[in-house]
């Protein structure tokens, strides 16, 4: 039997990232950058108010001295010799001892080196009185503050989120090299399935799997292709399998990994590649298949036919795959130490992830973790309880028993709400 470890390995060897593609920034959010983003020009591109007020030289707000060279008590006011508007174009010269209304972001006019707030006047409209005055460059955001022309806005392995959007936006970048998500199709077997705008007969079952493996892999970032129902018959499956791994970096099969519907598999696709049907020391979805078919040799595993095996074999062995392909650098979920709240039991020899629902102690801020199965007499296919988790609590191999208030390691699945 093959070790988690050592499967996760030649899965993982296998991964391959889709060529950088150029996409509008709008759709580039949670990708990550596959160029350095080069800054043309400088930004801000021209010096412009940082807040409503009046645009002045910071010369003029001082009091004036007397003969003595002391400073006069007298009030410092000034004319108010027009406005400038965000967006103005017509340019505007201040003369000594005079004021601007400028609006936050219009440019400031020339000669001017401060911005007075409105909160530092009396707001006059015709003249102002300055109430407290402001020192050269202050409230103005000058020419190229942020960035120069040559500097690097976005760096190549940066993943572009709002922040990232918005700065190529300022730069004047409609769109942006990325690696783009990989293409991921999920495909269904089994005599037994039905789709869910269908009524089950006697025998038949709902397909889930296409549906729940679906949004997993969208929840890992791939663009996701579900198939479906695909028939058993081995000339007909062999089409639509072998369709998908043209359209495809990662083909997802489930339901395929014991009985009849293997065989079927098998005959269908052994001209394809070697695809592999082993024991992993893991539970649940100890069983499960893994190769690479097609000329391109694209990734396909064989998943197990109960939902909770599949998505928790898709959650070790798929999700990292697609993590990879995204070029993220950490592909694993981010794992924690908690202490237990009850019991747990683990098969000795294989190594458990078993769902659990991660809390916080108040009083202290530690991790604290409910087993939502690997309880004695649980049973490991009920998909309600899955449904609960919001982690996948980590039993070594070797470890049959947990006691509560033990440490046990716990890995966060995607949050809810």
């Amino acid at each position: 039997m093959r070790s988690v470890e050592d499967q996760q390995a030649r899965v993982t060897a296998a991964a391959v990232a889709p060529r950088p593609v150029r996409v509008a920034i709008s759709e580039a959010q949670g990708l990550q950058c596959a160029e350095e983003v080069v800054t043309e020009r400088p930004l801000p591109g021209f010096d412009q108010a940082a807040i409503d007020g009046y645009a002045v030289r910071s010369v003029d707000l001082q009091p004036p001295s007397d003969t003595d060279g002391e400073s006069a008590t007298a009030e410092v006011t000034l004319p108010v010799v027009g406005e400038v508007r965000a967006g103005s174009r017509q340019p505007i010269r201040l003369q000594p001892r005079q004021a601007v209304r400028v609006d936050t972001g219009a440019p400031l006019p020339t000669l001017a080196d401060a911005v007075l707030p409105l909160d530092n006047t009396d707001g006059g409209a015709a003249r102002i009185k300055v109430l407290e005055p402001v020192r050269s460059g202050e409230y103005v955001r000058r020419t190229g503050d942020d960035v120069q022309p040559g500097d690097i806005a976005v760096r190549a392995g940066t993943i572009i989120g709002a922040a990232q959007v918005g700065l190529l936006a300022a730069v004047g970048r409609d769109k942006v090299l990325v690696h783009p998500r990989p293409r991921l199709s999920i495909i269904s077997v089994g005599g037994e399935l039905v789709d869910v705008d269908r009524t089950p007969g006697p025998g038949q079952v709902y397909d889930v799997n296409s549906y729940a493996l679906a949004a997993a892999a969208r929840d890992a970032g791939a663009d996701v292709n579900r198939v479906g129902i695909a028939s058993t018959d081995p000339k007909r499956l062999r089409e639509v399998v072998e369709g998908q791994l043209i359209r495809a970096e990662i083909v997802v099969i489930a339901g395929a990994v014991g009985g009849g519907a293997l065989e079927e598999v098998r005959e269908a696709l052994s001209d394809l590649g070697d695809l592999g049907v082993e024991r992993i020391a893991m539970h649940p979805g100890s069983v499960q298949g893994f190769g690479r078919l097609g000329r391109d040799e694209v990734p396909t595993f064989l998943l197990p036919s109960n939902p909770v095996s599949a998505l928790v074999v898709f959650e070790v062995m798929v999700r990292p795959l697609i993590r990879i392909a995204l070029g993220r650098r950490q592909p694993m979920r981010r794992v924690v130490s908690a202490r237990t709240v009850a019991p747990i039991t683990s098969i000795p020899g294989r190594k458990g992830f078993l769902r659990g629902q991660l809390m916080r102690d108040e009083a202290t801020g530690d991790y604290l973790v409910q087993a939502l199965g690997g309880a004695a007499g649980s049973s490991s296919h009920l998909l309600a309880t899955l449904a609960e988790a919001n982690c996948l609590v980590i039993v070594d191999p070797e470890v049959s028993e947990i006691r509560t208030g033990d440490p046990v390691d716990v890995a966060f699945l995607g949050q809810r709400g």
